[in-house]
C-alpha cells in the first residue's frame, strides 16, 4: 500500500514519510521540534535529516520559540503544496478501497488496529 501512495507522491518530489511531516506541522505549528519528534513518532535525528529535506525543498521553515526552542512552519509552497499531495492521497485511497468491499475494508481495518495497539 505504501508503494501505491509513495507512487502518486512521488511525481511531486516528496515521500510518504515527507507528506506525513508536512499534515503534522500543520496540524501542531506551535509545537517544539523536540516535542514534535515525539508526536511523529521520529527520534530527533531522524526527524531533524527529513526537516532539512524539506527546507532545502522550501517547503517548511524553522522559527526561534521561546528559549532555545525551534518551531517548524509551512512555506507557502509547502501549503499549496500540502493541498495538492492531500487530493493525490484520496486519489489512492479511493483507488484501493474501490477493490474491496465495506465489510472487507471494516475487517481489515480492525486487524490492522489491534496488532498496532501496544
Amino acid at each position: 500500500m505504501l508503494r501505491r501512495y509513495d507512487q502518486r507522491l512521488k511525481a511531486h518530489g516528496v515521500t510518504v514519510q515527507q507528506f506525513a511531516l508536512l499534515s503534522a506541522i500543520r496540524f501542531h505549528p506551535s509545537e517544539p521540534v523536540a516535542a514534535f519528534a515525539q508526536k511523529v513518532a521520529l527520534d530527533r535525528t531522524s526527524l531533524t535529516r527529513s526537516l532539512d529535506l524539506l527546507e532545502k525543498k522550501g517547503l517548511v521553515r524553522r522559527v526561534a520559540g521561546g528559549g532555545n526552542a525551534r518551531l517548524c512552519a509551512l512555506t507557502e509552497a509547502g501549503d499549496r503544496l500540502l493541498e495538492t499531495l492531500r487530493g493525490e492521497w484520496l486519489a489512492a485511497q479511493n483507488e484501493l478501497i474501490s477493490r474491496v468491499t465495506e465489510a472487507e475494508a471494516d475487517t481489515y481495518l480492525k486487524v490492522a488496529k489491534a496488532l498496532s495497539e501496544e
